[in-house]
């Protein structure tokens, strides 16, 4: 993989054993996220201290290329697998944590995918040097956010976002919108320069409260042409806009270990562990949590083979990319009922006593029903069903790609 660089441009040099060392951090901090994380659960919350570690750790430039000081976890293919683990584990602390850290790697990949070779530069900088926080805010309702071109040179916002995760924390957001003439055109907004409107009151969950995804009003906010990132249309680019589903059931399934960890501990702590019945329900359990981890392994394994960075390059088609949807799709799905599954199984294991705060598997089931609520689940589906009529391979070699 190679990122066009401006000349002079100088990065602070990469090593092998940032990923280990980093994967290592992110062990630390779930940690102390689970540990903090009763004391964040209120509606406004945000994980600051969480985020301070996670800055101190250098994770925030762990997304970006090697040759831009990270080591391109969610854009350099080959180390898909150590992205996945990553992610599940800052979600195996807490869901909220890794939903915002999850947005921030998503935003940093479509830059480097999409990006001017200034515009990854600058970018690049403000997470490597800088610290800012990443995301993608997409979400809108019937006031969503319009693109004005205007006679200077420049853009002005007009409407609304919404779920706009980590409002007030998240620095540098993609607020996307729609042009004049129906084009969807990729901006980045800089909050930390502008003048915007939230709504705290519009956020109101039952779980995922520490996330601060308020609506925000974007009306008379400017933004010069290098805010654009990208051609109308590439935000839903296949394969990148269906293949990113991966990277948050990493979460999800980080916050099914979870409880797993937290159902096992609780029946030993009451010594339960002879009930046949108990037995059987973890037994259930570790079936379903192994299962997402092999389904995150074949992930990786096919990003991984598709191409050298995630996606592909946009300027080079590829054979393979209805493949590659369907079956991010497959993992996006399977993974859900994974957690669907270990969560009734733990309300079935640990019962009324053990559902009550302030027991942490109340709060992990709270949150992790609330972020399995992803956006067409049912047309994912459908799409793997379509791929695979529309094949005549048996079914051992559906998925191959040779």
């Amino acid at each position: 993989m190679s990122i066009q660089l401006p000349q002079n441009v100088v990065i602070p040099k990469w090593h092998d054993s940032n990923i280990t060392l980093d994967l290592k951090h992110a062990t630390e901090i779930a940690d102390y996220s689970a540990k903090n994380a009763s004391v964040i659960d209120y509606n406004g919350a945000f994980p600051k201290q969480e985020f301070e570690l996670i800055a101190k750790a250098g994770l925030l430039a762990a997304p970006l290329a090697k040759e831009l000081g990270g080591w391109g976890a969610g854009i350099d293919a080959n180390v898909t697998y150590e992205l996945l683990i990553l992610l599940k584990q800052i979600g195996h602390g807490n869901l909220a944590i890794g939903r915002i850290y999850e947005g921030h790697i998503n935003a940093l990949q479509l830059i480097q995918t999409f990006g001017t070779g200034e515009q990854i530069t600058k970018y690049a900088r403000d997470a490597r040097e800088d610290h800012k926080i990443f995301g993608v805010w997409n979400a809108e309702a019937s006031d969503g956010v319009k693109v004005i071109p205007c006679e200077n040179g420049r853009y002005r916002l007009e409407g609304s976002k919404t779920f706009c995760t980590g409002a007030g924390y998240v620095e540098r957001p993609f607020v996307n919108g729609v042009l004049p003439d129906g084009g969807w055109q990729i901006c980045i907004v800089p909050m930390d320069e502008v003048t915007t409107v939230s709504d705290p009151a519009w956020w109101q969950p039952s779980g995922m409260r520490a996330t601060a995804s308020y609506k925000v009003d974007f009306s008379g906010v400017e933004l010069d042409q290098s805010a654009l990132i990208g051609q109308p249309g590439d935000y839903y680019r296949q394969p990148w806009l269906s293949v990113g589903v991966i990277r948050f059931a990493a979460v999800q399934l980080g916050g099914a270990e979870a409880l797993f960890n937290l159902t096992r501990q609780y029946l030993q702590d009451l010594e339960y562990t002879n009930d046949p019945y108990q037995k059987e329900r973890l037994g259930r359990m570790a079936i379903a949590i192994e299962s997402g981890n092999l389904w995150l392994r074949g992930a990786a394994n096919k990003v991984a083979a598709y191409a050298p960075i995630f996606g592909g390059y946009p300027t080079a088609p590829h054979p393979q990319a209805n493949q590659l949807v369907a079956y991010a799709n497959m993992v996006r799905t399977a993974i859900e009922q994974i957690c669907i599954d270990v969560m009734q199984l733990c309300e079935r294991s640990v019962g009324t006593r053990g559902l009550m705060p302030p027991n942490p598997m109340e709060r992990i089931i709270r949150d992790l029903t609330l972020y399995l609520r992803q956006p067409a689940f049912d047309a994912s589906l459908a799409n793997v069903g379509q791929y695979v009529l529309g094949e005549s391979n048996p079914a051992n070699l559906l998925w191959n790609d040779e």
